[in-house]
């Protein structure tokens, strides 16, 4: 079996005049992750690896996670083919883990999260939000075999307020 573990990075800032891979976090982004964050912990689920979009605010959202979720810094990488906002190449890169990986933590970007929710796990969700988090178990040995899983939890910032 194997494990997925999706995150979108948290509500950026736009106050900067900055690239849209460069923009930072707002400040009620920080607080969001942080719910999040440890809510998430109360599960006691750590990936065996987590992976990051190269973008600022994923990078900045993936620390908060590492950090409260106490994961070792060497099983932490960014992909950049995970600043992705299809899910074409999100789905690529998931393929390509290594199958002794059975947890997967990834930190993405809107609308592919969103797309890759709906396709591979069995609840509809309108919109995956800043800091929302969704966990997808799938029934498979390998993940470049990936196909519809079972969605068993969906933590939103707004339902910790």
């Amino acid at each position: 079996m194997k494990k997925l573990i999706i995150v979108r990075h948290a509500k950026s800032s736009w106050v900067e005049q900055v690239s849209d891979h460069d923009r930072g976090l707002k400040a009620r982004g920080l607080h969001d992750s942080e719910l999040v964050s440890l809510k998430f912990k109360e599960l006691h689920i750590l990936p065996d690896i987590a992976l990051s979009s190269t973008a600022k605010r994923a990078r900045n959202t993936a620390e908060i996670f590492i950090n409260n979720l106490n994961i070792d810094r060497n099983k932490f990488s960014l992909d950049e083919n995970i600043y992705d906002f299809s899910g074409e190449s999100l789905i690529k890169t998931i393929k390509n883990v290594d199958n002794t990986i059975n947890t997967l933590m990834l930190f993405g970007h809107n609308h592919a999260l969103t797309y890759f929710v709906n396709s591979f796990g069995d609840r509809y969700i309108d919109n995956v939000p800043t800091s929302g988090l969704v966990v997808i178990d799938f029934h498979i040995d390998s993940w470049k075999y990936i196909k519809k899983g079972h969605t068993t939890h969906i933590i939103f910032p707004r339902d910790l307020r």
